[in-house]
């Protein structure tokens, strides 16, 4: 008995300093921003409690609920575009293909690529008078496709995704890699002298055994999805006329634009709750899935 407790003091004394480093870059401003959002406070001089009035505010603004339903266009962009095209790309790499490791790094090299550079980079692609698009376009005589692809509300958000996954399809094809490279040999053998080959062992045998990492690029493509800003800030601001604008951006704005700085943490923690329970649903849905 006095071996486990010691046992377990070590283990307490160990975790300690990750534990205060916790609370303090995660729980305590959790804590801070509701506190903020029960006042009216410009970010200097007194505060003023207002009870729920920021959030009565923030759920009667239509620019709000634009914002929320841009953040459910780039989840969605997340979910249909990286997570297939990052699981595509490592089973492609998977399959031991001359080059693979040039290609690997090629396809993880835009993650570790500041969001400034990227956003600068398609800044550049979708630029109306010298962009890339545009010229190629007139090139293969298509100039009636020719658009203001980041100035146009039609096309601002397929635009912004487009960039988005490319941002971030090659962290998923990295993840879901290392998950195929773990699968036993054994079991593919097996499957072959099964007879499931090709799609069919892909579909049957390897997708059911990287699962639970399926599960985890998911919730982290979800939980990313809430956080993006400043790909978007740099393409667009948030324009035109708040049409590419997310929860992010619309808290930026509320709190450091307009010095709202109890509103703006009224937005921070919707954009928590709001990501709590899409997270919450994809999981409960997983374990159904499991049971």
């Amino acid at each position: 008995m006095h071996t486990l407790r010691g046992a377990k003091l070590a283990i307490f004394i160990g975790l300690l300093p990750a534990l205060i480093i916790y609370l303090g870059i995660a729980i305590v401003p959790i804590g801070l921003s509701i506190y903020y959002s029960l006042m009216d406070w410009s970010g200097i001089g007194a505060m003023e409690f207002i009870g729920f009035r920021n959030y009565s505010r923030i759920l009667t603004d239509d620019i709000f609920w634009l914002s929320v339903k841009n953040n459910v266009i780039i989840m969605i962009t997340g979910l249909v575009g990286q997570i297939p095209l990052g699981l595509l790309l490592a089973l492609l790499l998977n399959r031991g293909l001359k080059g693979s490791g040039f290609f690997r790094t090629v396809g993880f090299m835009p993650v570790v690529i500041s969001s400034v550079m990227v956003s600068l980079i398609w800044g550049m692609i979708y630029n109306t008078e010298y962009g890339m698009l545009n010229n190629l376009l007139g090139v293969f005589g298509l100039e009636s496709w020719q658009q203001n692809w980041l100035g146009d509300y039609r096309f601002s958000m397929l635009s912004i995704s487009i960039a988005y996954i490319w941002q971030n399809c090659g962290l998923y094809m990295v993840i879901f890699l290392a998950a195929l490279q773990n699968i036993p040999g054994e079991v593919n053998e097996a499957a072959e002298l099964d007879g499931a080959t090709g799609l069919k062992r892909t579909l049957y045998i390897t997708i059911p055994m990287i699962r639970s990492t399926l599960m985890v690029g998911i919730v982290y493509s979800i939980s990313n999805s809430f956080r993006v800003f400043d790909l978007i800030q740099i393409l667009t601001g948030g324009g035109p006329a708040h049409q590419s604008e997310v929860m992010t951006i619309y808290m930026y704005n509320g709190a450091f634009m307009n010095m709202r700085f109890g509103y703006g943490s009224a937005v921070s923690v919707l954009i928590l709750l709001f990501s709590l329970v899409v997270i919450s649903l994809i999981n409960r849905l997983g374990r159904e899935k499991d049971a």
